[in-house]
């Protein structure tokens, strides 16, 4: 990505040669990419280390976000986008001194749910604040519900973490540590991933300082409205290119207790203004399932969507997400509200781009694809070994087909729209005694087109253990298939089993020794009318 070759190119308004300017954001870049890496390579959580369930991004003072790292999450990067606001409305910069360093897990002002936790390193320049490096990442385990949809609100799902200070001056908070490691079942993993995030956040401040080193600054305010101000140009551009007008869709979600949720979104385009509404009035009310998403997640899948088929090379930050807005009726499924249960919010979250293609497909058919699986699958697993002791492992999940493109077939077993990698099955098999017996992919489960979608996948695993153990799995599109378009077949849908026969419930299941788990995801839908061949 580049500041410079967008299509608003022009001179700025801060004075910053052209050719400097490009020089510092690379600089910028690898700051946030070695503040992620850093950030992975000390991570305790599995999701974390090896899957790249995290964001990473740097804001200015004003609480902007100006650039993230390339790899994460959007449900993450975009939602810590506009939760810094949240933290230095509680926080403001004048508060803040050397070695502070902010926390929270607030769902409603972050990421969603409670075991994604935010942490924020304010960076310091001559006793100034100058810019923060903010992180959020999965955590293995914050007490209550664990991973799942089970919960009935949001107080049962696990500890609550205000934005306080977790380090003060370069000391731990006591207070705030004591009270967050004694409400989780792995404190040392806990302390272990909270180090790592408060670590990668004072590798980007001290590279931040080379930054300004070599290029004679003392804060980053003109680059943060130089970078913030071109990328908002180049996306007001291209929503001017699109035609006027508001274009609706909707799409149906299934459960595995049987339930149906309905997105409804009408895509209104203002090119005068440069600017696009996503409505999701008409959309179903809130779930007694731990599945409710709140704004900021909505919000951060809906720009990811809009930005992603518009014009995916403008840079992701304050700047190109400001033209896009959203409204989403509050207390229903897409903007939840205290105390509606929020663990699983992924499953309807990582949906949201199914009916936002649909609506694009008649404004830019070429640059949509067809219905995918949408959300992973997560599984958690727990339960004691025969001395009594507990195990339980980190989240990890399982990816459906992708939907087919205009000129290109879906693709297949990977995530999309959140862009995780698969724990790979022996990292799992190493934190419990889990046991895999078969993953593959399965072959007819892609929708024919002229483009074919993506193919499912089948994965199945049992617990080697002489006692009852637990199973949180959150699964989606076992009856509704994905859709296809412009005539197009519909892909697959899932099947989730338990020695054969399917499950038909949201909340956490009790098992037996010798039980075994199926999981069956859904294929893609294909693109056009025609076969592509298998």
């Amino acid at each position: 990505m580049s500041v410079i070759d967008t299509p608003s190119a022009t001179p700025g308004t801060t004075g910053i040669d052209p050719i400097e300017l490009e020089v510092m954001w690379g600089s910028l870049i690898s700051t946030v990419n070695e503040q992620a890496k850093a950030l992975q390579r000390a991570a305790f959580s599995p999701i974390v280390r090896e899957a790249g369930d995290l964001a990473n991004a740097v804001f200015d003072r004003r609480g902007r976000m100006v650039a993230q790292a390339v790899t994460g999450t959007p449900g993450h990067i975009n939602s810590l986008a506009m939760a810094a606001r949240w933290i230095l409305e509680e926080y403001p910069p004048e508060l803040l001194q050397p070695g502070d360093v902010l926390i929270t897990n607030d769902p409603y002002k972050t990421a969603g749910q409670l075991l994604d936790v935010t942490v924020m390193v304010p960076a310091f320049r001559a006793g100034r604040l100058i810019a923060l490096f903010g992180s959020t990442i999965h955590h293995t385990d914050v007490g209550g519900y664990g991973i799942g949809a089970g919960a009935r609100d949001v107080y049962e799902e696990g500890i609550w973490i205000p934005i306080s200070r977790l380090m003060v001056g370069g000391e731990r908070n006591h207070d705030v540590w004591n009270f967050i490691l004694s409400n989780v079942r792995q404190p040392e993993h806990m302390a272990g991933d909270l180090h790592a995030q408060i670590a990668s956040g004072e590798v980007g401040a001290t590279r931040l300082q080379a930054l300004c080193d070599n290029h004679g600054l003392d804060d980053i305010d003109a680059l943060a409205d130089e970078i913030i101000d071109r990328s908002e140009r180049a996306t007001r551009d291209s929503i001017r290119r699109l035609p006027a007008g508001t274009y609706r869709a909707e799409s149906i979600l299934d459960l595995a207790d049987g339930s149906e949720i309905e997105i409804k979104v009408a895509v209104t385009v203002d090119p005068e203004a440069g600017e696009i509404l996503v409505d999701y009035t008409g959309s179903s009310g809130p779930s007694p399932f731990g599945i409710n998403v709140v704004k900021n997640y909505t919000h951060a899948y809906t720009t990811f969507t809009i930005r992603s088929v518009l014009n995916p090379d403008i840079p992701n930050n304050a700047g190109s997400l400001a033209p896009i807005r959203v409204e989403a009726p509050e207390r229903t499924i897409v903007n939840a509200v205290d105390p509606a249960p929020c663990t699983a919010r992924h499953v309807v979250g990582m949906f949201l781009p199914m009916p936002i293609l649909g609506a694009l497909a008649q404004i830019v058919p070429d640059d949509v694809m067809a219905e995918g699986a949408g959300a992973v699958w997560t599984m958690q697993v727990s339960g004691t070994y025969p001395d009594g002791r507990p195990f339980i492992t980190a989240m990890f999940t399982y990816a459906g087909g992708v939907g087919a493109r205009s000129t290109k077939p879906g693709l297949s077993a990977t995530s999309y729209p959140t862009g995780v990698s698969a724990v790979p099955l022996e990292v799992v098999e190493s934190s419990a005694p889990i046991r895999f017996l078969r993953k593959a992919l399965i072959g007819d489960s892609g929708g024919r087109g002229a483009q074919n979608g993506g193919k499912g996948q089948v994965i199945e695993f049992t617990v080697d253990t002489d006692r009852p153990w637990q199973l949180n799995a959150v699964t989606s599109r076992l009856r509704v298939p994905p859709r296809g378009l412009f005539g197009g077949e519909p892909g697959r849908a899932g099947r989730f089993l338990v020695n054969g026969e399917p499950v038909r419930t949201q909340a956490r299941i009790e098992l037996q020794p010798g039980d075994v788990v199926t999981l069956e995801l859904p294929g893609g839908g294909g693109y056009g009318t025609g076969d592509s061949g298998p």
